[in-house]
């Protein structure tokens, strides 16, 4: 009986072992085979930290290589909450870590400890971004174990305001201003992407991060601009600024042969590193974005139309009165009083005569004179396409009333930016021919490759012939002109217009604000540079003669900034009377 109880206690044992056997069987065939899949997701879900690997922003350079604005590396200081709040010491420990990373950091500790336990179960949360090598080299220091970093790259503008009106910056949003918004493709980088897995207390697994997605460096993007002599143009202008009280100044260099911009200078002017230094108008590039009346700058491209168009020459003679009345009773003048003066072409544009201009030029058909300047590159936007870049304006032909009529062939009742005006100048340096207005050489990508390579392809406005007769008048203007003195460089012949615009009151009429410029080339027997230089509504002085010296400054530092050789040729001298 005993015999048999027993038997039976060892069947049910061995029964029930069986059936908890077979539970754990059917649970382990559940989890390793039925279910595996999805536990080992979560499982890695809870593990693995997905994480931003970033691409680095391009460089802009100039045409020199040297750097413009580049990419530095900075770091993301984080945490894991969840791990530094563990433990009955916590506080204390983390306080105290808190303030040593404050110290490091230059930041309020109790904004930290409120950053850190806005979510105290989380493994993330920051407590510093875009920090320095030299930051974060500290902090690493502290050994907090719960303390992480993450490398990101930031923007950088080594030159500060060199250029920076052209290289614009970037902002929380991104890519605000000048070539870092409209060259974005070029620059831009993509980032990719990273997992690591975690251990219980928040740390990094050593060995288990793996790339999920390569990140891709951005193109460096090659400008015209010489940075040197942008530096030296800035200088310059930002002198004639204050000198004259002006609301605002510009100057552009352009190199004749192909069009491209060697400075392009504003005052006031932004420095990408202190955004918040200039009002807003001052953002971008005022040379593209403001478009004024030029003035008498406009009537170089008038000789060159009229003699372009067979109808006068250098010699041509005009009777020219002291004033020339219009129908309406009202009249044109001259810059200064004057009885009947027998003026040639060449007379007309050294004395910069508005009366003899506006006489010379009705051999011409309005609508031919206004085509003239549409070739010359007005009334629409440069190839540079610059962010903010203005058209200017010419109005048809046909809308021009008797006075804009004459109006317009001396800078008057039509407007145009001073990278428009520096155009029309290289074109007439270039023999007629208009090349594409440059400030991108190319995009050179990460692997070699060069994109957005501009054209080369340029327009003949206006004849050889056409054109070396109006600098050969212009020259005069610095050989003879009432700004002579203040014109000449010794060992160069000189070619250049004085300006000096009158500024539309908004009513209908004009004040007493001008707009003072002076444009020209040089070497005047074979240009390869051409400058111009403008005031917007000086407040000391008023005539263009107060901006001839900046002219010959910055036309004498780009001679020898590219090592121009001197002229060997004398003038030509053309009778300015008959």
């Amino acid at each position: 009986m005993k015999t048999r109880r027993s038997r039976l206690r060892i069947s049910l044992a061995v029964i029930a072992i069986l059936a908890v056997v077979a539970v754990f069987v059917v649970r382990l065939v559940n989890i390793q085979l039925v279910n595996a899949a999805e536990l080992n997701a979560q499982s890695y879900d809870k593990r693995a930290q997905s994480l931003t690997t970033y691409g680095t922003r391009g460089a802009i350079v100039d045409t020199n290589g040297a750097v413009l604005a580049d990419s530095v590396e900075r770091y993301d200081i984080t945490a894991s909450p969840r791990s530094a709040l563990a433990g009955s010491d916590a506080n204390g420990s983390v306080a105290d870590a808190l303030a040593k990373i404050a110290k490091v950091t230059k930041q309020d500790p109790v904004a930290l400890m409120a950053a850190l336990t806005a979510d105290p179960q989380s493994d993330f949360a920051y407590l510093d971004k875009g920090v320095t090598l030299d930051v974060f080299t500290a902090v690493d220091k502290l050994n907090i174990p719960w303390v992480y970093f993450e490398q990101r790259p930031s923007r950088t503008y080594p030159n500060g305001a060199i250029a920076g009106n052209l290289v614009g910056f970037i902002g929380t949003d991104g890519p605000q201003a000048g070539l870092e918004l409209t060259e974005n493709t070029c620059l831009a980088s993509k980032n990719g992407s990273a997992t690591y897995e975690k251990a219980e207390d928040g740390t990094r697994l050593p060995g288990s991060l793996v790339t999920t997605k390569q990140p891709k460096d951005g193109g460096t993007l090659k400008l015209t601009i010489d940075r040197d002599l942008q530096w030296y143009v800035q200088q310059r202008i930002a002198q004639t600024y204050q000198a004259l009280g002006a609301t605002w100044a510009t100057a552009v260099v352009i190199r004749v042969k192909d069009g491209h911009l060697m400075a392009v200078a504003d005052y006031p002017s932004v420095d990408p590193n202190n955004v918040e230094g200039v009002p807003v108008t001052a953002l971008g590039s005022l040379a593209f974005s403001t478009p004024y009346e030029p003035g008498s700058t406009m009537k170089a491209l008038t000789a060159a139309s009229l003699i372009d168009a067979g109808v006068v020459t250098p010699l041509s003679q005009m009777t020219t009165p002291g004033q020339l009345y219009l129908s309406d009773g009202s009249f044109i003048k001259d810059s200064f009083s004057h009885d009947d003066i027998n003026y040639t072409l060449a007379g007309a544009l050294v004395d910069s005569s508005n009366i003899a201009v506006s006489l010379f030029s009705q051999a011409l058909s309005a609508q031919k004179r206004h085509d003239y300047m549409l070739a010359f590159g007005l009334n629409s936007q440069t190839e540079v396409g610059f962010n903010g870049e203005s058209e200017g304006n010419v109005h048809p032909a046909d809308q021009w009333d008797e006075r804009t009529n004459l109006a317009v062939q001396f800078g008057q009742g039509m407007t145009a930016t001073s990278v428009q005006m520096a155009s029309i100048y290289q074109a007439l340096g270039n023999g007629g021919v208009r090349m594409p207005v440059t400030l991108v050489e190319g995009c050179q990508q990460p692997d070699g490759t060069v994109t957005d390579v501009p054209s080369t392809t340029g327009n003949r406005v206006v004849s050889e012939s056409a054109a070396k007769q109006t600098i050969q008048m212009l020259e005069q203007v610095v050989t003879e002109g009432f700004a002579a003195g203040s014109l000449q460089i010794p060992g160069y012949r000189v070619a250049a217009k004085s300006g000096t615009a009158q500024v539309a009151d908004g009513q209908g009429g004009y004040g007493d604000a001008t707009v003072i410029s002076f444009a020209g080339l040089a070497p005047a027997e074979n240009p390869e540079y051409a400058v111009v230089v403008t005031a917007g509504i000086p407040t000391s002085m008023y005539s263009s003669g107060a901006i001839a010296t900046t002219f010959r400054d910055i036309m004498a530092q780009v001679l020898t900034t590219f090592r121009v050789t001197p002229s060997t040729e004398p003038a030509v001298s053309i009778p300015l009377r008959w």
